[in-house]
């Protein structure tokens, strides 16, 4: 099923058939979850975004979008009436406790409603992201005070909030920050500094906005070690929860972006006239710690946005491909014209589409179950295991779906030929606003080194090895599927060849052997991402093959031809054989290249490095 933006019938296989959401609906955490309400609220997100959040699009990027004006920022005018309504139709926090006007909806369902409105408009969605990663800071670490000054209004989506690490002389160095904060004689502080890129940094969308800031204390140590997190207000709040003076954050800009125009990118300068107020988040020096947990939601929201766009290129591309006609289809003798999706060419593109989406959004919800399971795990040693993957595939999906998000959007402009790079069709906006998540949010690069020298790593290797672990599970069932043995065959190369990797990565480490890791992080990463999807479309196809042939059996369709001839005229035939297609593609075009891949990392070729600087240019 299609609806321009996301399959949702590969949704709901994910959920059910796959992951196996109904598990959760087990545990009292989730004993109000019912697969009829998930539904209810599947059919729901697709009907808001397509009605509410969709049209505004094109607006906000064409004829309507973030401006600077007078000193004040302003969100596109075509926003306010859908994030009014997103707010009043409860949208708003949903994983949040119901106390805070949550629904405590399962995360892997969230990523699921994430996918939908993402696809609709990235743009807007990050005003609410942003909001609700700041909230959930405010949660966790803030005192009860910070809590009923702050928490709530957030919640109910009256007030904003951003993040703000990045400073014109510190973006990935975070440790440089420049930012400082002076204890005052009341307890809180004086913050002094300036942040760029904030996005959702000022706006008019909401009357107030909530900026959880990273600063140095005076006299507190240099680099990352010394940081702490302070809440600034734009707006002073009072003591009843009034709104009282401005607290001097001075937005000096918002930034004339290629993409997401919808979305406020602004530089705030705080006390700029020595009257800006913020109030301690957890403790002194802690500003690291408590900041990554809304980096790393940050990120696997990057790794969404990578999907949502992916899925609408794809979608409109394959729409596309069917309705547009030029030149005869070349396996067949007729002279006619023919729908370009009969190309051989075109039709390996669009597979190569399909398979990638359908293994990210695989990957993406899995990873959403992992972190439900983590929080109602019965014993240590579950949770654990279900953390650990969170930890582990976190970069992975920043940075493979960001990367692959580019690369389907570009590949989908190809199927429209020369329409695509013309604004008559939204593949070229599509292009334009996905090509922001492999740089923000830690750029790909930093994700990579993440990986290699810290996630491998933690647990002793355990975490990859209980991955290593489940992906040999799948590949001894699909071993036994009739028409899946070679595409098993394929995915058990790519995992010994990974797990030979990482050996070799260990080795390197432990001698002192710092220069082939360094120069192959980000190529290990997507190579890693590879066997990740390829085993998420493995397992699907497993699931697949069962149905398919129970259907076949049912239909009495005992040859190819029959089979085919049903999948024409069944949709479920049609889907179950779709899904084995990408996973029989996937591994016979991908995997296949896996080891070769690490065999060019384990030559450590040190050329990058060596080459003269002049060299580079004359």
């Amino acid at each position: 099923m299609s609806n321009s933006l996301v399959n949702t019938r590969d949704q709901r296989f994910v959920l059910y058939e796959q992951i196996g959401i109904e598990n959760l609906f087990e545990y009292e955490k989730y004993a109000d979850y019912s697969k009829d309400m998930v539904d209810m609220v599947l059919t729901e997100a697709e009907k808001f975004a397509l009605e509410e959040i969709l049209p505004t699009y094109e607006i906000a990027d064409k004829e309507d979008p973030a401006v600077f004006k007078d000193g004040k920022a302003y969100a596109p005018k075509c926003y306010h009436k859908p994030f009014k309504n997103y707010r009043e139709a409860g949208w708003f926090c949903p994983m949040f406790p119901v106390e805070l006007g949550g629904q405590g909806m399962p995360k892997v369902l969230a990523n699921a409603n994430g996918e939908m409105f993402g696809s609709a408009n990235y743009s807007f969605m990050m005003y609410i992201g942003l909001t609700l990663g700041a909230a959930g800071l405010i949660m966790e670490y803030g005192t009860e005070e910070l809590k009923n000054k702050y928490l709530y209004k957030m919640c109910e989506g009256l007030w904003g909030g951003t993040m703000c690490l990045t400073e014109p002389g510190a973006g990935s160095d975070v440790g440089a920050s420049r930012t400082t904060a002076k204890l005052l004689p009341d307890g809180t502080y004086s913050i002094t500094g300036t942040k760029c890129f904030i996005s959702s940094g000022d706006h008019d969308l909401t009357e107030n906005i909530i900026h959880p800031v990273l600063a140095r204390i005076e006299g507190d140590p240099a680099g990352t070690k010394g940081i702490s997190i302070f809440v600034v207000p734009k707006i002073r709040v009072n003591d009843d929860g009034s709104l009282g003076e401005p607290n001097d954050v001075i937005t000096g800009n918002i930034e004339h972006k290629m993409g997401i125009k919808g979305s406020a990118t602004a530089t705030l300068n705080f006390g700029e006239n020595g009257n800006c107020i913020g109030e301690l988040l957890g403790d002194k020096q802690a500003g690291m710690k408590i900041m990554f947990k809304m980096m790393n939601e940050a990120r696997l929201g990057t790794g969404m946005q990578g999907l949502a766009h992916s899925t609408a290129a794809l979608e409109h591309a394959i729409a596309y491909a069917k309705e547009r006609v030029q030149s005869r289809d070349m396996t067949s003798q007729s002279p006619e014209g023919a729908p370009i999706i009969k190309h051989p060419d075109i039709r390996r593109s669009l597979l190569w589409m399909k398979s990638h989406v359908e293994g990210m959004r695989s990957m993406n919800y899995w990873i959403g179950y992992c972190i439900d399971m983590s929080e109602v795990a019965e014993t240590e040693e579950e949770r654990v295991k279900w953390d650990g993957f969170v930890e582990l595939i976190t970069p992975v999906i920043k940075a493979y779906c960001s990367d692959k998000g580019v690369d389907i959007c570009s590949l989908a402009m190809d199927v429209y030929g020369g329409y695509g790079y013309c604004q008559e069709y939204p593949i070229e906006q599509y292009m334009r606003d996905c090509k922001i998540a492999p740089i923000y949010e830690g750029t790909n690069a930093i994700q990579s080194l993440d990986l290699v020298f810290r996630k491998l790593g933690q647990r002793k290797g355990q975490n990859a090895m209980n991955l290593l672990i489940d992906i040999g599970a799948t590949v001894e069932k699909c071993k036994a599927v009739e028409g899946l043995k070679a595409s098993a065959g394929y995915m058990g190369e790519a995992s010994a060849a990974f797990g030979d990797m990482l050996m070799q990565l260990g080795t390197w480490l432990k001698g002192g052997e710092f220069m082939a890791p360094l120069i192959n992080t980000r190529p290990f990463l997507m190579i890693m991402g590879d066997v990740v999807i390829g085993w998420r479309l493995l397992d699907a196809a497993a699931i697949a093959s069962e149905k398919l042939d129970a259907l076949f059996k049912e239909a009495g369709a005992d040859t190819p031809e029959a089979q085919r001839e049903l999948g024409k005229n069944t949709a479920d035939v049609a889907f179950y054989m779709g899904k084995v297609a990408s996973a029989k593609y996937f591994a016979a075009n991908v995997l296949t290249t896996v080891e070769a891949r690490f065999k060019a990392i384990k030559l450590a070729d040190k050329t990058p490095v060596e080459m003269l600087d002049e060299s580079f240019t004359i």
